[in-house]
């Protein structure tokens, strides 16, 4: 971070993001381009869908606090329902594997997401038997053998 600033999930412009039919909004709270230790990003998504896909991280570890909403994240060691004032520790590797869905049929689930931000990471998606390389000189995704 370059300079302390306060933001407000109602004020900040979202970015919709749409992966594999799952549709959700990014709203950033520390801007990419000022991340060195830590990403905090608010996140929205609407009933019926999910956040990113089911996967874990080899270097960052992620804490998901709710704000408003119920969520179902499933891990590894099955589905754990969170509501607004939880927060979910997701500790790197396997044991860390997570997606969270929105639990409602009417009402948007809004969580921050904070992240440790280790320049370069390897991401691991099971259910598409991919893991995902980023470094400051690359990324890609390739087939996890």
């Amino acid at each position: 971070m370059k300079e302390l600033s306060v933001k407000n999930v109602d004020a900040i412009e979202g970015q919709k993001m749409n992966r594999n039919g799952k549709e959700f909004t990014i709203k950033p709270v520390i801007p990419a381009e000022e991340v060195s230790k830590c990403r905090v990003n608010f996140v929205e998504v609407e009933p019926g869908h999910s956040a990113f896909s089911y996967h874990y991280h080899e270097v960052n570890e992620e804490v998901f606090y709710i704000i408003s909403g119920v969520g179902i994240v499933r891990t590894i060691n099955g589905d754990v329902t969170v509501k607004a004032g939880d927060a979910i520790t997701f500790p790197t590797g396997e044991k860390g594997s997570h997606v969270i869905r929105n639990g409602s049929e009417t009402e948007k689930l809004v969580y921050i997401d904070f992240d440790t931000a280790s320049t370069a990471e390897v991401v691991h998606f099971p259910d598409m038997k991919k893991v995902m390389v980023t470094g400051p000189y690359s990324k890609g995704m390739y087939d996890e053998e």
